[in-house]
């Protein structure tokens, strides 16, 4: 059996304030169970409105390659409409800056 991992969001979460991610869903299906407001379109890794910044931690994917670059993959880009949490994550609040 997998385990769930932790999520939290920078600037957006209190302090101390995470929830727990299904390493079965992917991260913007257990991001908008939670609640939290994330802007997404697509939902195939192809339009990357739902871009995001992983701050740490791991995420993996499904497909071969999703529509990142190695640079911005790199930066820890990620795209949470086809990633899957692979261990606890903080990720950078999408609506900040």
């Amino acid at each position: 059996m997998q385990q769930a991992f932790s999520c939290s969001i920078s600037n957006m979460t209190p302090e101390g304030e995470h929830w727990l991610v299904s390493p079965k869903l992917t991260l913007l299906q257990s991001i908008e169970q939670h609640g939290v407001p994330w802007p997404s379109s697509c939902r195939s890794g192809t339009c990357r409105t739902c871009t995001g910044q992983l701050l740490s931690g791991q995420v993996r994917y499904d497909m071969a390659w999703p529509g990142l670059s190695a640079e911005e993959k790199a930066d820890g880009l990620i795209l949470p409409c086809v990633a899957f949490p692979a261990s606890d994550l903080v990720l950078k609040d999408p609506l900040a800056d």
